[in-house]
């Protein structure tokens, strides 16, 4: 049985992908008021994925016989000096998350709760991709600095971005 503490963990890690998709949301909007369509593509679907995980926990808390608590949560900043700024502090957001996961992974492990141990390994899974997406667009945006073209083709790549949820139960 999950003890109270790690199911009040759980909830509040669940509560934070909710408030991670109204983040991606914001950069959303931010890209699209820059006539970014493509890279506001790429926050609408990070939106969806975040949801996707929210919506995971929500659904693990109710196979163990908790129960789901929804909180409220900070609004999510909405202003951004550049492209740049936008992606470095999603790639920071993805950290805070890892690092969250992580704690909550040694509070299953320290309690010696295997089914949720099990649960969280997709999580950390899925933490090295976000990282690894977000840590890539950084350097590409570096690169691209001030070359309207090199932006322009990368707007366009990620304008092709869809979230396909996975079909099996992982």
């Amino acid at each position: 049985m999950i003890s109270e503490q790690l199911m009040k963990v759980l909830n509040d890690q669940m509560n934070y992908e909710f408030y991670s998709a109204h983040v991606y949301l914001a950069m959303a909007g931010f890209c699209a008021s820059e006539d970014l369509d493509g890279f506001s593509n790429f926050f609408i679907v990070q939106a969806e994925e975040e949801r996707f995980h929210a919506m995971k926990i929500f659904n693990y808390i109710s196979e163990m016989g908790g129960r789901v608590n929804i909180s409220s949560f900070e609004y999510p900043e909405n202003e951004y000096e550049s492209i740049l700024d936008v992606f470095k502090k999603g790639l920071a957001h993805e950290k805070i998350v890892t690092q969250r996961i992580y704690d909550l992974t040694d509070l299953a492990t320290k309690e010696k709760e295997h089914a949720t141990i099990s649960f969280l390994k997709w999580f950390i899974d899925e933490q090295v991709e976000e990282e690894s997406t977000f840590g890539s667009l950084v350097k590409k945006l570096e690169r691209i600095s001030e070359n309207s073209n090199a932006l322009y083709m990368l707007d366009t790549e990620l304008s092709q971005r869809t979230f396909t949820p996975p079909t099996t139960k992982e």
